[in-house]
């Protein structure tokens, strides 16, 4: 073998063990919208109060597919009364290889609903507007930070349900 020929051939075995995320498909999973209030709504003075909830999940398709979704509701309330409800469930299809699992979260939980949320939020502005209300652009959203929160909050119930189980009388029958 060929000093180049040995060359391209270790190039190749690096290239198939360094981490890939590459995505195969962007989609809408789901899609709703609700004017409850209409037509009275839209004579009411336009002061809104605005609620986000947005969360994620993913699942394994095969040893390297992975569906991720990303589920933003948007909720418009004006004098206690619903104005909007809008629901986007935007999705995605990543190929993701060669990452260690203990990075899978991160890439599932943060990287992954970085990419599908410029698409979401272009789905939920497009609906507000064809229900006949403002434009509604949320802003950038940081999921590593979301993700870095989830993880400080899953330990702190974790560990204070040790200390729960802990400070439990023992119990004989």
């Amino acid at each position: 073998m060929s000093e180049e020929e040995k060359g391209a051939a270790a190039q190749a075995t690096e290239e198939n063990t360094q981490p890939q995320i590459m995505i195969q498909r962007v989609y809408l999973k789901d899609l709703s919208f609700e004017s409850p209030n209409a037509p009275q709504s839209f004579t009411a003075e336009w002061k809104p109060e605005v609620g986000v909830d947005l969360n994620s999940q993913a699942r394994q398709l095969n040893e390297t597919t992975f569906e991720v979704i990303l589920r933003i509701t948007i909720t418009a309330m004006a004098e206690e009364k619903t104005v909007y409800l809008t629901e986007v469930q935007q999705a995605g299809l990543f190929h993701i290889a060669n990452v260690p699992k203990e990075s899978m979260g991160q890439v599932l939980g943060a990287f992954c609903p970085n990419i599908l949320f410029p698409y979401a939020r272009e789905a939920i502005d497009n609906l507000v507007q064809k229900g006949s209300f403002p434009a509604l652009m949320l802003s950038p959203v940081n999921f590593d930070a979301l993700y870095a929160q989830s993880i400080a909050q899953q330990a702190a119930q974790a560990e204070a349900g040790e200390a729960a189980a802990e400070e439990k009388p023992e119990q004989t029958h």
